[in-house]
C-alpha cells in the first residue's frame, strides 16, 4: 500500500498542504496523513507517528519533499530505520529517492555519512577553539552556581530543611544540594 504524509509548518499554509495532497494522490497514495505543525516540535507530530504505526510490511511511505518529513538527517535515518524494521520503504518524490532500490538506499546512506562527518568536523573545531581560548585565558567555563550557594545550603540543612525544599528555595538542583552536603560530611570526617 502507498501511504502519503503531508505537513506544513503553519495553519496559514493551506495551499501548500493542498499541493502536497494533490502530488501524493497523483503518486497513487491510498491513505494520507496530514498535519500542520512545525518540524522542530517532534512531540506535536502525532500524524507522522500515526503514519509510521500504520505502515505494514510491503508498504511505502511517500512524501513530496525531504523537509516535509524529517528535521535533520539523523531524524530521517531514525524514520528510515523504523520503516525498514517493519519491512516498508520510503519514497521522496522531490529527490527521486526510493529506498526499495539499491540506489535509493545508497543515496540515504551517503547523506547520513556526510551529516555525521560534518558533525564530527564541527565538534573538532569547537574543541580546538575552546583549547585555544583556555590557553589565552579567555575561556573559564561557566561559574559553579550551586557551589557558590554552599553556605546557604548548609544553613538551611542545619535548620532542618530537607534537600528537596532547599533545592526549590535556592533554585538549584537537588543533586547539587546532596553534593554540597556530602562535601561538608567528607570535610568533617577528614
Amino acid at each position: 500500500m502507498l501511504i502519503g504524509y503531508a505537513r506544513t509548518s503553519t495553519l496559514e499554509q493551506k495551499a501548500g498542504l493542498e499541493a502536497q495532497r494533490d502530488e501524493l494522490e497523483t503518486a497513487g497514495c491510498e491513505k494520507l496523513f496530514e498535519e500542520q505543525v512545525s518540524s522542530v516540535d517532534v512531540r506535536a507530530r502525532e500524524r507522522l507517528a500515526e503514519a509510521l504505526d500504520y505502515v505494514r510490511e510491503g508498504d511505502t511511505l511517500i512524501v513530496t519533499r525531504l523537509d516535509r518529513l524529517a528535521r535533520s538527517v539523523p531524524h530521517l535515518l531514525e524514520i528510515l530505520d523504523k520503516l525498514t524494521t517493519k519491512g516498508a520503504t520510503l519514497r521522496i518524490l522531490g529527490m527521486g529517492i526510493d529506498t526499495s532500490t539499491p540506489t535509493g538506499k545508497l543515496m540515504l546512506t551517503v547523506l547520513g555519512g556526510i551529516a555525521e562527518f560534518e558533525r564530527e568536523i564541527m565538534l573538532e573545531r569547537q574543541r580546538e577553539g575552546i583549547a585555544k581560548a583556555k590557553a589565552a585565558g579567555k575561556y573559564k567555563g561557566r561559574k559553579p552556581t550551586a557551589m557558590a550557594r554552599s553556605k546557604e545550603v548548609l544553613e538551611l540543612h542545619g535548620a532542618g530543611t530537607g534537600a528537596t525544599e532547599i533545592s526549590k528555595r535556592l533554585g538549584i538542583g537537588r543533586a547539587s544540594v546532596y553534593r554540597i552536603l556530602s562535601t561538608k560530611t567528607s570535610a568533617e570526617l577528614a
